[in-house]
């Protein structure tokens, strides 16, 4: 066999070996046709390429290497034969055969062609052939490997010019596909796929999306975007249910990608039983923020937990907007505006994710915060100001068969605004310690008084203005921190407070009047101070695996004001009973988490006072591969009673409840917690929250269990809920979500030996997942309140969800 060695001074041939050509200039071009790749929606555009390797062939070198070099003069060719492996720009080709006419200057690979770009993908062909400019190709038998694992095949592929491509008899699939699994486990087929670089679209005619060959829905026309397009118009996953209020339910998101730094997602959810709702949801990016508005509507009759509708057709309609932005460095503002028509239109038409904290503050379940505020904060101050609006969407009333009669009255609610709160701490130390001087003051305004609705619903003062107030409060605390003796920790602190209000449109009702109360309206000021000392003395083991072993006893020491309320009558209850103003301070747990808190009060209204000592003790292992656990065992000890401390935990005895917390963490993904607090002279346990999370490659799961003897309403509470998933196969899995709840008789007027457990929400899913495919199918079933001809009741609601989530494809995952 002769070997051909064609250097830039010539031509050199030796017996045996392999021909092997190197140039300065190409005669042949190495580059594939661009055809269509991955369908993204909503996702970063993908990364550049990666330089190509220095081959040292430079920008215009090639290097040909293959069994055989045949150069005919006579018909101006050049074609290497046998295991033919060809590089030029980081690109490499191999065949059985290329030839190279270079009249004509077409290049023609045959047998088992490989295209390998420099990114790393590849195109395959029978046969291939390409002009010396690469704005036209033909090729047979044609596939091709991209990014993200998208595969590509086809009968025959045209390029017609360098922004089109067509390729005809297609299969598109991101699923691999081998010798053990033949057919993708989805995959669209087309009788011809068209690839345009201009408008960054692959458009399919007469294609199918099949799932394991099988097909699932046919399309004359079908299109997505291409990869060099990081975000382009186009439908998104739908989702299907079936329930008891709506029937069959199908949800079609359509992504408007309007600019670079804005969409829309149009959803219309098409319904078998009621008329169709349409969900909008816009987002926009500015160079200092963001603004997100959802909206939604629809024009429809009351109706029940069957679909069957009565009374008036109305427009119902809801809007949550959000908005942040940076004004500068330590300045910001944002908003929230949330309205709906109708309390129950979140879960009539089940729309998500509604009851979250977009501000500065978040609401409670079923209520809807509008609020508009601004915030400045660098290293030593921090500064608010806001205005905030509540919308209930509770159902109140409830009587013993479990119809309510009516929604909140968000007139009840007051308007919060404006709201300034302020802390500053100068940078040097204050007699040795840090002083934080705060400020707060805030105005609450009332359409209507809340003792006119539920759980108050006092005779005399349903309809009339609620009570206004206006409240200012100035507080200093100090506090330091020293080390001494055998390792004693030190910590002094002292705290001033002034608060000033003025409480307006008391109204007092005929029961009020007739106990003597005249007044309408007062103004108070009142000035509160504590001080103390926090003592504890850690006693510290090193462990020999890099962990340790800590046991800490606590001891609070405090004296000061008396304990003080806001001494300003608003109401009497039906039997004379005076009702004391208190806005931000109705109730509180005693916990680990304020067992050693200056003023355990978490608002103004309530101030903590006294001489009291708060005393505990904590233990800390860990070891140095992160498993551990903690214990805290403590109670809070006064000198007298205190009737103005909530009796719950015996706060207003001398002796409180004991508080005990610990935490565990035995192995490697697997963390538990609980609190509890254990009454004083009997030991019973009155308040536990226990829950546990596990995390394994098998599965996770997360269960929390709360149990209160006597809640705020004074009713006993107690639930529990878990969430877990399990891997039952390499691609199966099972999924549960669910809330046990304990229904204490009396909150409904009835005795106690009424009350009984029951699932308030259960949901049971099975999914199947793999690299390009994910299958969730839910049954989920949730009591939730419906409108009745006869009022609210509470249903049991059905639902089964389907949702298919193909990779790459209208992907949001």
């Amino acid at each position: 066999m002769m070997e051909l060695r064609w250097g830039a001074k010539g031509l050199k041939a030796a017996e045996g070996g392999r021909a092997v050509l190197l140039a300065g200039a190409a005669w042949l071009a190495l580059a594939g046709p661009a055809l269509a790749q991955q369908a993204l929606v909503m996702i970063p555009a993908a990364p550049a390429p990666p330089a190509a390797v220095d081959d040292g062939l430079g920008d215009t070198g090639y290097y040909l290497e293959s069994d055989l070099l045949i150069r005919d003069d006579t018909n101006k060719t050049m074609t290497a034969r046998g295991n033919v492996e060809a590089r030029y720009q980081g690109r490499t080709l191999r065949a059985d055969e290329v030839v190279y006419d270079t009249k004509s200057e077409i290049v023609t690979a045959h047998g088992h062609v490989t295209l390998i770009n420099a990114d790393g993908t590849a195109q395959f062909a029978n046969d291939m052939t390409m002009d010396k400019d690469l704005k036209a190709g033909f090729a047979r038998g044609f596939s091709a490997r991209m990014d993200k694992g998208i595969k590509i095949a086809s009968d025959t592929a045209v390029r017609r010019n360098e922004n089109i491509t067509e390729l005809n008899q297609a299969i598109y699939t991101p699923c691999v596909v081998c010798a053990e699994k033949p057919k993708p486990t989805w995959s669209i087929s087309a009788d011809k796929a068209v690839q345009d670089k201009t408008r960054h679209m692959v458009y399919y005619h007469n294609a199918t999306i099949r799932i394991l060959g099988a097909p699932l829905m046919y399309f004359p026309v079908f299109w997505h975007p291409d990869p060099s397009s990081p975000r382009s118009s186009g439908f998104l996953v739908p989702r299907i249910q079936i329930s008891q209020r709506r029937g069959l339910s199908y949800s079609q998101p359509y992504l408007l990608a309007i600019s670079p730094s804005q969409d829309l997602v149009v959803t219309p959810q098409i319904n078998a039983q009621v008329n169709p709702f349409l969900n909008l949801n816009y987002h926009k990016l500015f160079y200092s923020g963001d603004l997100q508005v959802r909206a939604g509507g629809t024009y429809e009759k009351s109706f029940d937990n069957h679909g069957d509708r009565f009374g008036d057709a109305t427009f119902r309609t809801y809007i949550l907007a959000r908005g942040q932005f940076n004004i500068d460095k330590k300045w910001n503002w944002g908003f929230t505006a949330e309205r709906a028509s109708q309390p129950l239109i979140f879960d009539d038409y089940s729309i998500s994710d509604v009851y979250l904290q977009h501000g500065l503050y978040s609401g409670d379940d079923h209520r809807l915060l509008s609020q508009l505020y601004a915030t400045r904060q660098d290293d030593r101050s921090y500064f608010s100001a806001s205005m905030v609006s509540v919308q209930g969407l509770r159902v109140v009333g409830v009587n013993s068969l479990g119809i309510g009669n009516q929604f909140e009255n968000s007139g009840a609610f007051p308007l919060i605004g404006p709201m300034l709160e302020g802390r500053w701490e100068p940078e040097a130390p204050v007699l040795g310690g840090r002083l934080r001087v705060q400020g707060s003051g805030v105005m609450l305004n009332r359409d209507e008084s809340q003792f006119g609705e539920a759980p108050y619903s006092y005779t005399g003062y349903k309809g009339a203005d609620g009570v206004d107030s206006t409240r200012g409060t100035l507080q200093a605390d100090w506090r330091a921190s020293k080390i001494i003796g055998p390792g004693i920790r030190v910590e002094p602190f002292t705290q001033l407070r002034g608060d000033a209000y003025r409480v307006k449109d008391v109204f007092l009702g005929p029961v009020a009047l007739a106990n003597g109360d005249t007044r309408t309206g007062l103004d108070y000021t009142r000035g509160l101070g504590v001080a103390g000392v926090d003592l504890s003395l850690p006693f510290f083991r090193p462990l020999k695996n890099g962990g340790s072993v800590v046991l800490e006893p606590l001891v609070q020491l405090a004296t000061g004001s008396d304990s003080s309320r806001v001494p300003i009558v608003v109401a009497r209850d039906a039997a004379g009973n005076p009702i004391y103003f208190n806005e931000d301070s109705t109730n509180f747990e005693l916990d680990e988490s304020n067992l050693f808190d200056v003023n355990k009060s978490p608002g103004f209204d309530l101030y903590e006072g006294g001489t009291r000592m708060n005393v505990g003790g904590r233990a800390t292992v860990k070891f140095g591969d992160g498993r551990g656990g903690s214990l805290l065992v403590g109670r809070s000890l006064r000198t007298k009673v205190d009737p103005l401390m909530p009796t719950r935990a015996a706060l207003n005895e001398k002796a409180s409840d004991w508080v005990v917390a610990a935490t565990l963490a035995p192995i490697q993904g697997v963390a538990a917690f609980s609190r509890a607090r254990f009454d004083d002279d009997t030991g019973h346990l009155n308040r536990i929250e226990a829950g546990v999370d596990v995390s394994k490659s098998f599965g996770y799961t997360s269960v929390r269990y709360l149990r209160d003897n006597q809640d705020i309403s004074g009713y006993r509470q107690e639930n529990l809920d878990f969430v877990g998933g399990v891997k039952v196969a390499k691609n199966w899995g099972v999924t549960v979500l669910g809330r046990l709840a304990y229904q204490d008789a009396r909150a409904l007027g009835l005795p106690q030996s009424d009350s009984k457990w029951s699932w308030t929400r259960n949901d049971v899913g099975v999914y199947y997942t793999d690299e390009c495919i994910r299958v969730d199918a839910i049954v989920q079933s949730e009591n939730r309140y419906t409108q009745t001809t006869s009022g609210l009741r509470l249903k049991t609601d059905n639902t089964f969800m389907l949702r298919l989530t193909l990779a790459t494809l209208g992907d949001t995952r």
